[in-house]
């Protein structure tokens, strides 16, 4: 990849401060929406050309390659009451990111699957049906499959069939960009994949060793010996000890940066909600980040950090966070947990919710189910509802009524950008510890400090020195108690 130029590589750089200062002069201060044109294009680039068939010979073999699916038919199980239409539209965009052509859904009204097929006999024929009709050479599931459902749903439908949770690991396995992801998904991956192995022919043949086996082994090696798939456990085993060991090391860099911005007593806001809701465009306008944006589901999975100020000039730092989506795979929840704990660790949420979506109120239910998992409810939350420019009026007022702190904004316009402002300045914290302290004129660097960390209340230039009155945290507290005064 070509290197980026040194102005540039600074810009993007995650210790670039971001004045949110909008002035009178400027109609619209805020930064484009847009990221990286060069990251979008890449992506696209490998995006499937329609008509190239990715079907086999033999459906049994697909647990040994990485999916690369095309054309497909979707089948979900919903209770009566349910909203089937909501539950399957959200499953034809994520196969949409994944790569697929849709060609038909189908829905079947029960109150809880078929133990042992997913769908009923019947359902399962008319299924079938449609795989010929369609010419699809996949069946996705809107729901995790037990490795029993899984086989007796191929062996009826006889194409491949996969689930709701393989889908989405599919997906972060394609837009994961950092090491960190990359083995964050590996790691749900290799935890999905392992009870789920089969084996036929020559994976069940086992090869032994000594006379029990047929060779001369010697001592040690008699016995039936391990069949191949028992070797592919043992080395998905070890696979996921490897990767969890390399997470927990980088889960300590994370860890080291974060105790450094709590050293400095620096507030954290960060972004968070359900996938495509437009955090990423958001924190473009607020920071310009330079994230990559794009309508797709889970588009952007590294957190991005990146330091901002108050209109009042009170740093704090900007955290966007990996989508969330209606029954998010556990697998992905623990795999992805150090990521997660910059929401559980943040001083403020904005939940980001999408207006125009048909029901916001199940988004934020399913977040805020994510959020009791990772130990994040308590953390102090505004719900800011985006893209509120396309929204239903009447939505928006029900949103309101029924949130007790709710912005309505538009990434895209900018409508309701200003008001966000105001409320990070009334929520972000404020530093505890009230000072009055004279500071020599040699001592420019506390002064610094004071406007960068602390907010600053009254300032006066003396003969002596610099007078000044702020709120500071502790730890800056703690080295101006030699220049306080009364």
């Amino acid at each position: 990849m070509t290197e980026q130029p040194r102005d540039v590589a600074q810009a993007m750089t995650a210790d670039a401060t971001i004045h949110l200062n909008p002035t009178i002069d400027d109609p619209d201060p805020f930064h484009d929406q847009e990221g990286e044109g060069f990251d979008l294009e890449e992506r696209n680039a490998l995006r499937r050309v329609s008509g190239i068939r990715t079907d086999l010979e033999d459906v049994t073999e697909v647990e040994y390659r990485q999916l690369r699916l095309e054309r497909v038919v979707l089948m979900g199980v919903y209770p009566r009451g349910d909203d089937a239409d909501t539950s399957l539209f959200e499953l034809k965009a994520l196969a949409e990111t994944a790569g697929c052509e849709v060609l038909e859904g189908l829905v079947q009204r029960k109150d809880n699957p078929d133990p042992k097929s997913y769908v009923g006999s019947g359902k399962a024929q008319e299924l079938r049906d449609a795989v010929l009709s369609s010419g699809a050479d996949t069946v996705i599931c809107d729901g995790e499959l037990s490795p029993g459902q899984l086989r007796a749903l191929e062996d009826l439908v006889k194409v491949k069939v996969i689930d709701r949770t393989w889908l989405i690991l599919d997906i972060f396995a394609q837009h994961a960009r950092s090491r960190e992801g990359k083995a964050q998904v590996e790691l749900a991956q290799m935890t999905y994949m392992l009870p789920r192995l089969r084996g036929w022919g020559e994976s069940l043949s086992r090869q032994g060793g000594g006379a029990g086996g047929g060779s001369g082994g010697g001592v040690g090696t008699r016995g039936p010996g391990e069949t191949k798939i028992e070797t592919d456990r043992r080395r998905i085993r070890n696979r996921k000890a490897k990767l969890a060991a390399e997470i927990k090391l980088m889960k300590t860099a994370r860890d080291v940066k974060r105790q450094e911005r709590r050293r400095h007593a620096v507030p954290s806001v960060a972004i968070a909600g359900y996938t495509n809701a437009g955090k990423s465009s958001l924190l473009n306008r607020l920071t310009g980040a330079g994230v990559l944006v794009e309508d797709a589901l889970f588009a952007t999975l590294d957190p991005t950090v990146r330091k901002a100020q108050t209109p009042s000039g009170r740093e704090f730092t900007f955290t966007d966070t990996v989508g969330f989506v209606r029954r998010l795979p556990h697998q992905l929840v623990e795999a992805f947990r150090s990521t997660l704990e910059e929401v559980a660790d943040a001083d403020l949420i904005l939940h980001v919710v999408d207006g125009s979506h048909p029901d916001p109120e199940g988004q934020l239910q399913a977040v805020r189910a994510v959020f009791a998992d990772i130990d994040a409810h308590q953390v102090p939350e505004v719900v800011v509802v985006n893209k509120c420019d396309a929204a239903d009026p009447l939505v928006l007022s029900r949103l309101q009524r029924q949130q007790k702190h709710c912005v309505l904004v538009s990434a895209k316009t900018g409508a309701g950008l200003p008001e966000l402002l105001q409320i990070l300045e009334d929520e972000v914290p404020r530093p505890e510890t009230l000072v009055r302290v004279v500071l020599p004129y040699a001592a420019g660097s506390l002064v610094s400090r004071i406007h960068s960390e602390g907010e600053v209340l009254a300032e006066e230039h003396l003969e002596e020195g610099t007078r000044m009155e702020a709120r500071v945290g502790p730890a800056l507290a703690a080295e101006l108690a030699t220049y306080l005064v009364a």
